[in-house]
C-alpha cells in the first residue's frame, strides 16, 4: 500500500521499522536495567506513522468506527492527509485522545464483555506506540506468557501443558481474574512501564490514552480510573505488562528454589510442592507436583500477587482439579485417560464440548438465513468459520469431533436446500447440489472439517526468545 505524498511507500516503511525494533529489542536484553529515552521521536517517526496505519486498517476491526464516526475501511484516499495532521499534532505535543466507544459483546451464560473501541487518530497512535514498545517489553517477558505476545499462540500453551501434565504436575489451579481489563491499577502499570521507559513524552501518552474515558452506549462519559479498554490495539500489551507481576513472581520462585532436578527432588522429600505457571492473556493455569492442599495454598498466594496489580481472582470460577478429573483451558479439554488397549495412561487434549456446542450454534445460525440466497453465498458464510474452527483444534485429538462437525453441517446445508426448493425431489437435489452427495455449486464447495488432518503441535520447550527481532524473519504484528 502506497499512501502517497512525501510519505515512505510500505515496504521500505516496514524494512525501516523492522531494523529499529530488532535494536529496541538487542539493546533490552543486553541491559535489563536499561531506561530508554528518546522514544517520542520514533512514535512520530513517518515510517511507524505508515506501518501503524497499516495494521489499524487491515485489522479486523477496519470496519467499526469511535466517537468520530469514522470506520478506517472508509478512509481510502485521505491517508496521507489524516497522518499529516496526526504527526503534526504530535510533534506539536497537542494530540489528546478521545473516550472510547463502548460497546457489549454478549459472551457465553447470558453476560456481557464491555469492547472499547477508539477513534481512528488514536488507533494510529496506539498501533505506533506498540511498534516501538513491544520490543523493548518483550525483553523481559517470560516464556510462561503465551497471549498476545509475537512467535506466540494457544496451542504452545496447550503443549506446555500437556508436557507438564505428563511428568507429574497433576493437580491444577485454573484461575480466572475478576474484569481483568477493567481493575487494572493504573499506579502499578505506569510504575512497571517507568521501569523500561524514560521517554516523559511516550508516558504521558499511555498514561492519556488510560485516562481518556468511555462513552457507553447510553451516551454518557465515563471516566477511567482503572483498567485498560479492551478493544483497543495497545491494550493486550498493557495488559501483559501489569500480568508480569504474576509472571516474574512464579519465574523468580522457581530460579531460586526449583530450577535443578536436585533441588525439585529436596523440596518434594521435604513435603514441599514444586509448581509452573503457564499464562496466556488474562487466563492462566498453576501445575502443581504435589498435594490438593499445596494447590489450596497457591490460591491465596496467587491472590496475593495479583493484588499487587490491583487485580482479584474470582473466587467461584477459580478451581482445583486434579488432571484425572481433567479441566478446560482455551477450548480445550485435557484430562488423562488409559489408553485403549493397553495399562498406560496419557495426558490427552480435544476439542471441549463447549467449544463445539459454539460452533455449531454459529452453523446452525448462518444456515438459518438466505433461503433466496444461491448455495454458493451460504458455503461463503460457512466455510471461513468451519476452516478456522478445525485449524485451531487440529494439533488435539480432534479426529472423531470432526467427522461429528462434519454429519451435523452436511445435514444444516441439505435442510437448507431442502427449505430453499421445497417441492423438489432427492434425485434433483443431488443431481443439482450434491455431486458425490457433498453440497457444491459451481466452484465453490462446502469445506469438509474430516480432511483436515490431525497433527501434534510440537513442544518448544522454555524458550525465552522467539521474537522476530531475534530471527529477522517477519515484522511482529
Amino acid at each position: 500500500m502506497n499512501i502517497g505524498g512525501p510519505w515512505p511507500d510500505s515496504d521500505a516503511a516496514r524494512e525501516r521499522v523492522l531494523g529499529i525494533q530488532t535494536k529496541l529489542h538487542q539493546w533490552a536484553t543486553d541491559d535489563p536495567k536499561r531506561r530508554f529515552d528518546d522514544l517520542f521521536n520514533l512514535v512520530c517517526d513517518p515510517a511507524f506513522l505508515v506501518v501503524a496505519w497499516e495494521r489499524v486498517r487491515g485489522n479486523r476491526g477496519a470496519r467499526s468506527a469511535g466517537v468520530d464516526g469514522v470506520a478506517p475501511r472508509s478512509v481510502v484516499s485521505g491517508a496521507a492527509e489524516l497522518l499529516a495532521g496526526l504527526r503534526g499534532d504530535l510533534k506539536a505535543r497537542r494530540f489528546e485522545p478521545l473516550p472510547v466507544r463502548e460497546r457489549m459483546i454478549p459472551k457465553s451464560g447470558g453476560k456481557l464483555r464491555r469492547l472499547g473501541i477508539p477513534t481512528v487518530r488514536d488507533r494510529v497512535v496506539q498501533a505506533a506506540l506498540k511498534l516501538v514498545l513491544e520490543p523493548i517489553f518483550e525483553a523481559d517477558f517470560r516464556p510462561c506468557s503465551h497471549g498476545f505476545r509475537p512467535g506466540r499462540r494457544a496451542q504452545d500453551a496447550i503443549a506446555e501443558i500437556q508436557h507438564l501434565t505428563s511428568v507429574r504436575y497433576e493437580w491444577v489451579l485454573e484461575g480466572d481474574i475478576t474484569a481483568c481489563f477493567d481493575e487494572i491499577d493504573h499506579t502499578a502499570l505506569m510504575d512497571r512501564v517507568r521501569d523500561r521507559i524514560g521517554d516523559k513524552w511516550v508516558l504521558s501518552l499511555i498514561k492519556a490514552f488510560l485516562k481518556a474515558g468511555v462513552l457507553s452506549e447510553d451516551g454518557i462519559n465515563r471516566d477511567t480510573d482503572t483498567g485498560t479498554p479492551q478493544g483497543g490495539i495497545l491494550s493486550p500489551l498493557l495488559a501483559n505488562i501489569a500480568l508480569c507481576v504474576l509472571d516474574d513472581h512464579f519465574a523468580e520462585t522457581w530460579e531460586s528454589e526449583m530450577a535443578t532436578a536436585y533441588r525439585r527432588k529436596k523440596r518434594r522429600q521435604g513435603g514441599l510442592p514444586n509448581y509452573r505457571l503457564v499464562r496466556y492473556a488474562d487466563d492462566f493455569v498453576v501445575f502443581v507436583h504435589g498435594t490438593k492442599v499445596d494447590a489450596e495454598a497457591l490460591r491465596c498466594e496467587t491472590a496475593a500477587v495479583l493484588a499487587l496489580a490491583g487485580l482479584r481472582l474470582s473466587e467461584t470460577k477459580t478451581t482445583i482439579a486434579h488432571i484425572d478429573e481433567g479441566f478446560e483451558f482455551l477450548g480445550f479439554r485435557i484430562q488423562r485417560h488409559t489408553k485403549r488397549g493397553t495399562a498406560k495412561r496419557f495426558v490427552y487434549t480435544y476439542p471441549s464440548k463447549t467449544s463445539l456446542a459454539k460452533v455449531m450454534a454459529r452453523v446452525k445460525t448462518l444456515s438459518r438465513q438466505g433461503r433466496n440466497e444461491p448455495l454458493s453465498e451460504l458455503l461463503r458464510r460457512l466455510n471461513p468459520v468451519l476452516r478456522g474452527w478445525t485449524t485451531y483444534f487440529r494439533h488435539g485429538v480432534s479426529k472423531a469431533t470432526f467427522g461429528y462437525l462434519r454429519a451435523y453441517v452436511w445435514r444444516r446445508v441439505v435442510n437448507w436446500l431442502r427449505r430453499k426448493h421445497p417441492d423438489a425431489n432427492w434425485k434433483w437435489l443431488r443431481r443439482r447440489y450434491l455431486p458425490g452427495w457433498w453440497p457444491t455449486e459451481g466452484v465453490a464447495m462446502l469445506f469438509d472439517p474430516n480432511a483436515v488432518a490431525v497433527t501434534r503441535h510440537r513442544y518448544k520447550g522454555q524458550i525465552s526468545d522467539v521474537t522476530p527481532w531475534a530471527t529477522g524473519s517477519v515484522l511482529a504484528r
